[in-house]
């Protein structure tokens, strides 16, 4: 069993808890994900890592209710565990590969849509402890959704965003993304986009045409997560990949969003 030590509802629907899981803890890098099962009748929920904490032992989830699973998950607290939580899973980002100082030369963009926002924060709370601070798009339906602000903002120079408004700004990210590229005259070597499938598309789009190049997690259309189901098999240039054990990034302006969602 992985007792949860922390259960705390961030937004509505949303919920973040810290699991402990010591030897996933101590293998975890940014951009991998676990799958978690409440019980032995439950489903399993293949969640990125939001954080880890290897001295702790505990590993952080954020998850969105979106079905019967989730909303089961949802109801656990501080004290209750889950039967299984498997990882860490899928491989970690690119950007972990990169030498140190080459990478610290670069010029690096994230763009997060909504629980997005989740498993962009170990990355660039990589970076940071590596010396490099990245920019950060957060994009929300409303102010209310909002996630991780706090968190974000110590390790980012993040930019906020609202589809209503209601808090910072009124817009997308990518009318975020196109501001600070076409009238603050921001340059970046790369760009990172997690969120919702439609958001993705249509900031690959945008980077496409910046020439920026971008890349995707393709998190959103795992089911199993262990390359038995093909339910995540997905179209990326020529080749036919599976996001849960190719990815789950993969390189944006190569994707097929349209045939995968």
């Amino acid at each position: 069993m992985y007792p949860i030590i922390k259960a705390k509802k961030l937004a509505d629907k949303i919920y973040l808890m810290d699991v402990v899981a010591p030897r996933v803890a101590a293998n975890c890098l940014p951009g991998q994900f676990i799958i978690a099962k409440v019980d032995k009748e439950g489903e399993r929920i293949p969640l990125t890592i939001c954080d880890y904490d290897e001295k702790a032992g505990t590993v952080t989830i954020v998850f969105q209710t979106v079905g019967a699973s989730t909303e089961r998950m949802a109801y656990l607290e501080e004290g209750d565990a889950f039967q299984d939580f498997v990882g860490p899973l899928g491989c970690a980002s690119d950007l972990i590969d990169e030498d140190i100082e080459e990478l610290k030369k670069k010029k690096i963009l994230f763009v997060a849509g909504g629980v997005g926002t989740a498993p962009v924060y170990p990355q660039v709370k990589w970076l940071h402890e590596h010396g490099i601070t990245a920019d950060a798009i957060v994009g929300a339906k409303t102010k209310d959704l909002v996630i991780l602000e706090k968190e974000m903002s110590a390790v980012s120079n993040l930019y906020i965003t609202t589809d209503d408004g209601s808090y910072v700004r009124k817009g997308m990210g990518t009318d975020v993304l196109r501001d600070l590229v076409q009238n603050q005259g921001k340059q970046y070597d790369v760009c990172v986009a997690i969120g919702p499938m439609i958001m993705m598309k249509f900031v690959c789009i945008l980077t496409k045409k910046l020439e920026l190049p971008t890349i995707v997690s393709m998190n959103p259309i795992m089911v199993d997560g262990t390359g038995m189901c093909g339910a995540c098999r997905l179209q990326v240039g020529d080749e036919i990949k599976f996001a849960c054990v190719d990815g789950p990034e993969f390189d944006g302006h190569l994707v097929d969003f349209d045939q995968a969602m």
